[in-house]
């Protein structure tokens, strides 16, 4: 029997307070309209942040709907950021949708709690009636006398009592199952926020390792090849010291060659991991260098990208690169065309050749590595090469708008 008259109270304490709550949301209600209403013209100031308020009023429902049932608290992704996020976000639409629903069903349910609660305090008010000056009347009963007023007492006692025991417990889990139903995200929108997530967590594991490639690259820069860059100049030192002595310095001018190679390989692959035109002359200055050095003809087309992310620029220019690489390797072209363009948040690169075409992705790496670049950024790769030409390799990556 106690439990059960302590759950009664932990009932009857939900659904006052809903009444409370219903009452905030019906003045958030117009409120958000006007805010949503305004969005094309200050929204960007103010949507966001009156969209967070409302997600914390939500996420308090939701705590509270779930502490009562006992269940756990359900996983809510985080409001987006932007406003043009903010506008198709499907979580922002579920806010929309129950902010009517806490306003008019709390109101309600906590009204039913309020009326439980006071009416058997209420009552004891009826015998003092008969006694009042004037006619007391009660729902249509004239309260004159002790007796009426004893019957009144007891009615309404009775009435508070039976709300309390058989009305209040089920009304405020209704009410909070139906929050919860309306505050949790479905699976595809907690999948999507899982996307979302995984989307900036692989964007960030891009840029450390772009980072720690480039620190890479000015150790290699700085510190070995300048090292085998001394070591070369004693050589040269020694090899003139030891001019009288043919097997000494056979062996230095071995040692001399083998030295130049390091320096040549380490040099390749200091361009491999991060290009120093790129990081000196931009993204349209290194495809103009490497225009400029190609054997065939490359036509750009490049207008100025603006500032774009560090991982999104090497990822462009190694996709360009490889690309005009494997059409001077492979298709014999006599001339490449080579654009970029930014259109918001997405790069775009095209590079054609008239060369023989026909490229088979399953004998070569070189679009397979085109591919695997752009992926890693969440861009996307089309290829045209039937027989006979031309090849065009269409790459668009996502930079930010």
């Amino acid at each position: 029997m106690g439990a059960t008259w302590a759950a009664i109270g932990r009932s009857a304490g939900y659904l006052v307070a809903s009444l409370g709550a219903g009452l905030v949301s019906l003045v958030l209600l117009p409120l958000t309209a006007a805010v949503v209403v305004a969005a094309p013209v200050g929204g960007a100031v103010l949507l966001p942040g009156w969209v967070r308020l409302v997600d914390r009023w939500a996420r308090w429902h939701r705590t509270r709907a779930a502490r009562l049932l006992g269940a756990p608290v359900p996983e809510m992704p985080a409001p987006e950021t932007g406003l043009r996020g903010l506008l198709r976000a499907r979580s922002t639409r579920r806010l929309v949708r129950w902010l009517p629903f806490a306003a008019v069903a709390g109101t309600a349910a906590g009204l039913l709690g309020l009326l439980a609660v006071l009416m058997p305090p209420a009552a004891l008010q009826f015998p003092f009636w008969w006694a009042l000056p004037g006619d007391t009347v009660f729902l249509w009963l004239r309260v004159a006398d002790p007796f009426t007023a004893a019957c009144a007492t007891a009615g309404q006692v009775t009435a508070g009592l039976v709300l309390l025991r058989w009305a209040v417990v089920p009304a405020a889990r209704v009410h909070a199952r139906l929050t919860l139903t309306r505050l949790t995200p479905s699976h595809a929108e907690l999948l999507a926020a899982r996307v979302d997530e995984l989307s900036r967590t692989r964007a960030d594991v891009v840029d450390s390792h772009g980072a720690e490639l480039r620190r890479i690259e000015r150790d290699l820069h700085d510190g070995t090849q300048a090292r085998l860059v001394s070591i070369a100049l004693q050589l040269g030192v020694a090899k003139e010291a030891l001019a009288g002595h043919p097997d000494a310095v056979a062996i230095i001018e071995r040692a001399h060659e083998g030295t130049e190679e390091a320096m040549a390989e380490l040099r390749e692959l200091i361009r491999g991991i991060h290009p120093p035109v790129l990081a000196d002359r931009g993204l349209v200055g290194a495809l103009e260098s490497l225009a400029g050095r190609t054997q065939v003809p490359v036509r750009l087309d490049a207008a100025d990208p603006g500032r774009l992310p560090e991982a999104v620029e090497t990822a462009a220019y190694f996709v360009v690169t490889e690309a005009v690489t494997n059409a001077v390797r492979h298709g014999s072209p006599t001339a490449v065309d080579v654009s970029l363009a930014r259109d918001g948040g997405v790069l775009r690169l095209r590079v054609s050749d008239d060369g023989s075409g026909g490229v088979d992705e399953a004998r070569g790496t070189g679009v397979r590595g085109i591919r695997h670049r752009a992926a890693a950024l969440d861009g996307t790769v089309a290829v045209s090469s039937p027989a006979g030409g031309p090849t065009v390799i269409t790459v668009e990556l996502p930079c930010g708008s």
